[in-house]
């Protein structure tokens, strides 16, 4: 069995390739709305190249996406590449999870991925904390509910913001400064960003962890997570293809479709 697995996010997409037994390539291109089908055949296809995949022994694939412009343009790259059709995550899709919010249609495809791999991995109450385009913080209850979800600008959003709306400051690479006191433009955003962003994400695991009954397990994820992470003693793991883990969970709740 040779699962391809792709979720479409607002600034990348990612992919990866599960044998049965382990992950054994994982990719992230950066996400482009005005991309064809046979713009993104050609790129995945030179993708499986490089890893020396033969994409015949692909036989089952799975995709999440929060772009709804790419998700159809996604779908038929992966039917034009492999033969069959690949299962799309949304509504009637079997996850294993209970969602408990007010109008469950809102929730993100990736949110949801996340969720299910995080609650397999934890077996208990947990947050995911991802690290993406916005950042977000998913509260799940053992046993096996989502129950909510906390949304602010990512980093990369909030330095963005910094220099599209004001004159005269740049964009700058995130990183954190030695200091909370910068000494020039570039070190001030990176400790009003870096730092900042630290005291969010501490002060909502926290609340979250407090609604959840004192005790959950943090886990990160996402392109940025490894700015914030090393920062702070919040977190119980790192993962950064959390996603695909999700997806593959999914895939594998749902056999029947692939046996159709």
């Amino acid at each position: 069995m040779m699962l391809l697995a792709v979720d479409v996010g607002n600034t990348n997409i990612v992919l990866g390739l599960h044998n049965g037994e382990n992950w054994i390539n994982h990719w992230r291109i950066s996400t482009d709305p005005s991309k064809m089908p046979d713009e993104y055949g050609v790129l995945v296809r030179d993708l499986l190249r490089e890893g020396n995949v033969d994409r015949g022994a692909i036989n089952q694939a799975v995709i999440s996406s929060v772009v709804p412009g790419l998700t159809g343009k996604i779908q038929e790259m992966v039917r034009q590449m492999t033969g069959f059709n690949p299962l799309i995550v949304g509504p009637g899709v079997k996850t294993g999870l209970k969602i408990l919010i007010e109008n469950p249609a809102e929730l993100g495809t990736d949110i949801v991925c996340n969720s299910v791999a995080a609650y397999h991995r934890i077996q208990g109450n947990c947050i995911v904390v991802d690290f993406g385009t916005a950042l977000t913080f998913t509260a799940i209850r053992e046993p096996g509910e989502i129950l909510g979800v906390s949304i602010a600008p990512g980093l990369q959003a909030a330095a963005e913001a910094l220099s599209e709306h004001t004159a005269q400051l740049p964009q700058v690479w995130l990183e954190p400064p030695q200091r909370a006191i910068g000494t020039n433009t570039i070190k001030s955003i990176q400790s009003g960003v870096v730092w900042g962003y630290t005291g969010l994400v501490e002060a909502l695991i926290d609340r979250m962890r407090a609604e959840l009954g004192g005790t959950a397990s943090v886990i990160a994820t996402g392109g940025r997570a490894s700015v914030i992470a090393p920062l702070t003693d919040r977190f119980t793991m790192n993962e950064p293809w959390l996603i695909l883990e999700g997806l593959r969970l999914i895939a594998d709740r749902n056999k029947s479709f692939f046996s159709n």
